[in-house]
């Protein structure tokens, strides 16, 4: 897959997410490259892997390029070796919202107790049904980035954002 990617990020309330997701996976991820908005990135998603390279944010952290491409799970073994410290460990739920699916990612390790989700739209002015589930948006903050996470922990910053939890 490749192109422009249109997306909204938002914090999470309570866990019903898990009771309507279709699916779940684990995820880990590490970071090659992450300076001057650009990302080179390795995913181990389950039993698949990816090389996925993100241009900078556009639009206020709306939208930016992406290139993503399939790799063998020996591949990704090899290219962590070459990663920035700090791995993302998470679990993602997928949950149906009328057209669309939520994208529910569950931190753990550094990252531990912060819960987000993210909807792709086809357009920056789509219209979508927010679940019950869905806080506050923080589309475009760069702490709620993976790869700013990675050096920046949200165990560093979580007592910054607690009024934005409620």
């Amino acid at each position: 897959m490749s192109g422009l990617e249109i997306e909204r990020k938002f914090l999470v309330k309570g866990d019903d997410y898990k009771r309507q997701a279709t699916s779940k996976s684990r995820i880990q991820q590490g970071y090659i490259c992450s300076g001057h908005g650009c990302t080179v990135r390795v995913r181990r998603r389950d039993q698949q892997a990816f090389l996925t390279i993100k241009g900078p944010s556009l639009d206020n952290g709306l939208s930016r390029y992406e290139f993503e491409k399939e790799i063998t799970l020996d591949e990704a073994e090899h290219l962590f070796q070459l990663c920035e410290p700090g791995i993302i460990d998470k679990t993602r739920f997928l949950v149906p919202s009328g057209k669309h699916v939520f994208e529910v990612d569950e931190f753990y390790g550094e990252n531990e107790g912060l819960v987000m989700a993210e909807v792709e739209l086809s357009n920056p002015d789509e219209t979508f049904i927010k679940p019950d589930f869905i806080g506050c948006e923080v589309t475009g903050d760069r702490r709620f980035y993976n790869s700013h996470m990675r050096q920046n922990p949200y165990k560093l910053w979580k007592d910054d954002i607690a009024h934005l939890l409620k």
